[in-house]
């Protein structure tokens, strides 16, 4: 059973892990807000929406221009998520800083509320951590399925998202790279999240057509 947590003022509870749809959101018909069991105000959008964002921004300010506001939109977001998250779980579990917590758990209680707002399943891949690498692989990418199979990565958001996370939880700047995209025709988009120069040569051979795998060969 999942635990049950007070929340300030003692008028809700929540649980960590939710399920069914009446769980993931509270409507405040009064106010026309929407807001997630943790108290923080969320917009429903279409992936139509999201398409024509990417879009106008490309047009806007260019395909490179454009990438890099996505990526600092998705970093900035995750740096002040974090934030927020950590000082609500430590305050959650006895003021037990976030550094002496299980560090899956962590992770899993921060990306479950995005999986219930539609931002996809995850799985995060340790196992080149030695080489000071780390992988997320994700599925349902809300970016890549708004739009055409391109035949590149379009994740920017994400890799914002996931090298803004890492970097607050390392507390050193940490980039991150997706090197496999579902609009490239794969089923699972892949992000390596590393320091600047890995990154960099990733970023290189991304370029060059590399996959994942043999992206993950020259880099070890």
């Amino acid at each position: 059973m999942a635990g049950i947590t007070v929340l300030d003022g003692g008028s809700s509870t929540f649980r960590h892990n939710y399920y069914d749809p009446e769980d993931f959101f509270v409507s405040d018909p009064e106010s026309g807000s929407i807001r997630r069991r943790d108290g923080m105000r969320v917009v429903s959008i279409s992936e139509d929406f999201v398409a024509s964002l990417l879009a106008g921004t490309a047009q806007e300010l260019g395909e490179d221009a454009a990438r890099a506001v996505m990526y600092q939109t998705g970093y900035q977001w995750a740096l002040a998520d974090m934030k927020n998250y950590q000082a609500a779980i430590e305050k959650e579990f006895g003021n037990t800083p976030i550094s002496e917590m299980h560090l899956n758990f962590v992770l899993e209680t921060w990306w479950w509320p995005l999986t219930t707002q539609g931002w996809g399943g995850w799985k995060v891949d340790f196992e080149h951590r030695k080489q000071g690498l780390m992988m997320v692989d994700l599925t349902d990418s809300v970016v890549a399925q708004s739009l055409e199979r391109l035949g590149k990565p379009v994740c920017y958001w994400y890799a914002g998202l996931f090298g803004g996370l890492f970097t607050h939880l390392s507390r050193r700047v940490l980039n991150c790279i997706e090197i496999q995209c579902y609009a490239s025709g794969h089923d699972v988009c892949k992000f390596l999240i590393g320091m600047e120069k890995k990154v960099n040569a990733a970023a290189y051979w991304v370029e060059e057509g590399a996959s994942a795998n043999d992206i993950m060969e020259s880099l070890n």
